[in-house]
């Protein structure tokens, strides 16, 4: 294992990186924080349309570089720059109270929203003026595991870099396109171009089970998820196709986001698969 430079506390790349925790300096340099194992792990494996590394900078701690000595040799391989830090400077740098020994710096990495369209798009999760990181960063881990194409968050939704957006989501930042940015209106217009039904998620809707008993969702779909608080408003309910509860069988009050984007998403990509059967 090659043997990572020992960064001073005050050097300029430490508090470049601690700038990072603030959304107007990852916006200016489109660099973000990926912190632990997992999705420094991930990061050292994506590359950008362009080819380049999304890792440009990893920082770790002596006894981390020696338990995760693969990940630590893969990031020099790729081009990075690797720096044995303290504790210390770690925990600066860090948006975690127990840091895990590895923090990496990475490139934006979010996809033009046309790309996204041009790619024929089966199953897709907007999130629409959803401002909660932790959601956000779940329901994009969900996304992922259902084998969703992509992910859409529009103009009023929170920072798809949030540090904790990027913790939630455990590395599935790396894993499918995401479009930041987008106004719901061009969301819902650009899908259903695409061939795209777009369904939103709202306790008002018509029950998730008849629309899968109805034989309706083997299709491509988008699912619009709301705010945590408020969930959707009229206008962007009316936008959609059709307006989708998921029904609560027991006692609970509601769902939350990500869990009723989970259910969402999973059924859809189960009747899309049944679909698909022969």
């Amino acid at each position: 294992m090659r043997t990572p430079e020992l960064i001073s506390p005050r050097s300029p790349r430490v508090t470049a990186a601690r700038r990072l925790a603030k959304r107007a300096f990852r916006g200016k340099e489109r660099l973000f924080i990926a912190e632990g194992p997992q999705a420094v792990r991930e990061a050292v494996a994506h590359r950008g349309p362009g080819g380049e590394h999304t890792l440009v900078e990893l920082f770790t701690t002596v006894e981390a570089a020696e338990r995760y000595a693969d990940i630590v040799d893969a990031a020099g391989d790729a081009g990075a720059r690797v720096h044995h830090a303290s504790d210390a400077v770690l925990a600066e740098i860090s948006q975690t109270v127990t840091p895990q020994g590895l923090v990496g710096v990475c490139r934006f990495l979010d996809s033009p929203f046309e790309e996204i369209l041009a790619a024929r798009p089966k199953l897709v999760a907007v999130l629409a003026h959803v401002r909660d990181p932790g959601n956000a960063g779940t329901v994009l881990r969900c996304a992922d595991a259902a084998g969703a194409d992509a992910v859409v968050l529009t103009d009023a939704s929170v920072d798809l870099y949030n540090p904790k957006s990027v913790r939630a989501s455990v590395g599935s930042h790396f894993h499918l396109p995401v479009a930041v940015g987008v106004p719901v209106e061009q969301a819902v217009q650009g899908l259903r171009d695409a061939g795209v039904r777009v369904l939103a998620a709202d306790g008002a809707g018509d029950d998730l089970d008849d629309e899968l008993d109805a034989g309706t969702m083997g299709g491509p779909t988008a699912w619009i998820f709301g705010n945590e608080a408020w969930g959707l408003p009229e206008e962007t309910r009316a936008l959609a196709d059709a307006v989708v509860r998921v029904p609560i069988h027991g006692k609970a009050e509601s769902l939350n986001l990500a869990t009723a984007a989970a259910v969402c998403l999973y059924a859809s990509a189960r009747a899309q698969r049944a679909g698909s059967t022969p």
